[in-house]
């Protein structure tokens, strides 16, 4: 193929492809025209990836922050009881003016990546609905929630799973959440996971 050059106009592209009046070291590479313009693929390669980890990186961290905008706002949030501690025995907290809310978690102590069962059960309260958040204290851990399910007698029931964290035993915050007719009510229990024999 001949190439003529024309005022105002740009070399036609020979056959294959390639710059008719490019270098012989980059003609041999035989990369098209447009590659030796602007910025080479594996450069742009690299750029995508170091954006796409930035952004990642800024969803963390503002997941991170605002992750406690997650939890319902409560009317009212109760203090367990002193002392009480899940990985040994059901926690309960007292209801102004009368009443009771205690969780218990079947497996002691309470394991992690492992699934286990989860009972609340009331008593001066008829819930709407219940459900059980478990946060890490120190350490975002993601959206680890679920809803229970009613089993008669005041007793709420259902099956959670919490991560296990690349440190080891950290603590974790288990948040009751209660739905009535008049309010919404928040009860937070402590406990440290995995400990030893979980």
């Amino acid at each position: 193929m001949i190439f003529v050059n024309r005022p105002g106009r740009r070399n036609r592209v020979a056959e294959g492809g390639k710059c008719p009046r490019q270098s012989a070291a980059r003609h041999s590479e035989g990369r098209p025209c447009g590659m030796l313009r602007g910025v080479p693929s594996t450069r742009r390669s690299i750029l995508v990836d170091v954006a796409i980890i930035l952004a990642l990186a800024v969803i963390a961290v503002v997941g991170y922050k605002y992750s406690p905008l997650l939890l319902p706002k409560a009317d009212l949030t109760l203090a367990p009881a002193a002392g009480c501690d899940l990985n040994r025995q059901a926690c309960h907290a007292d209801l102004p003016g009368g009443g009771r809310i205690e969780l218990g978690i079947a497996a002691h102590p309470v394991p992690v990546v492992k699934p286990f069962n989860v009972t609340t059960t009331f008593s001066g309260l008829a819930p709407n609905r219940v459900e059980i958040d478990f946060q890490g204290v120190v350490m975002n851990m993601g959206f680890n929630r679920v809803t229970l399910a009613p089993a008669g007698d005041g007793r709420y029931t259902g099956e959670a799973t919490i991560p296990v964290c690349i440190t080891g035993r950290m603590q974790w915050r288990a948040t009751l959440m209660v739905e009535t007719d008049s309010m919404r009510i928040a009860v937070p229990f402590l406990f440290d996971a995995p400990v030893d024999g979980s």
